[in-house]
């Protein structure tokens, strides 16, 4: 989330920028999903612009913001990381993978039996959509997101790890106070070390000649 629908567009726009020059430098297929997470959240942050625009409520563009926010990431992330992982990595990541998926269908679940909504209040912007067991749930979400990353495998990665929990608490505590939404931040920084990592990807064989 973001504080206004203009500064999500602008925000969204830059973090797209990131996730295209996070792609351009994959050159195995595994690494791609990981690669293009910056991309997701660009476009879940010009989604959220929309969401501001509209005045918030339940219609199209407040249900894909929760569509990517919960059951997308929740298998995204995990599932990213673990393609990405050294081999020596990738036996342990099937822990948060499995975590994600199980996760990801209990939310699609209740995405289908209710009605996802956002208010917006003041310079923040709020989603429900009334789940059972949050804590439960959010427990669950952050095994299978920041765990996947703290285990990655990848010192860049757990560095993101690290940085996404901080910066997650700091969030939702100012969310919570009201004072101002600033995922978007968070999206953002998050966006700058996958494009770290990508640079670090080996590169491209070269083609022999003679």
């Amino acid at each position: 989330m973001c504080w206004s629908a203009t500064a999500d567009l602008v925000v969204g726009a830059g973090i797209t920028v990131v996730g295209v020059a996070c792609v351009s430098r994959v050159r195995r297929v595994r690494d791609l999903p990981l690669a293009a997470l910056p991309l997701l959240l660009g476009a879940h942050q010009i989604i959220e612009s929309v969401v501001w625009r509209s005045g918030g409520g339940a219609g199209p563009a407040t249900l894909a913001w929760v569509v990517i926010a919960l059951p997308v990431l929740a298998v995204w992330v995990p599932f990213a990381v673990l393609l990405a992982a050294p081999p020596r990595a990738r036996r342990r990541l099937l822990i948060p993978a499995v975590i994600g998926l199980g996760t990801a269908a209990v939310l699609s679940y209740y995405l289908v039996h209710r009605t996802a909504r956002a208010e917006i209040r003041g310079h923040t912007m709020g989603f429900a959509l009334d789940l059972p067991h949050v804590p439960l749930l959010v427990g669950a979400y952050a095994l299978a997101t920041v765990g996947a990353l703290l285990i990655g495998g990848d010192p860049t990665v757990r560095l993101l790890g690290v940085v996404v929990a901080y910066a997650a608490v700091l969030c939702v505590t100012l969310w919570r106070l009201e004072f101002i939404s600033t995922w978007c931040g968070l999206a953002a920084v998050a966006s700058v070390l996958v494009l770290v990592w990508a640079r670090r990807l080996p590169a491209a064989p070269r083609p022999r000649t003679g």
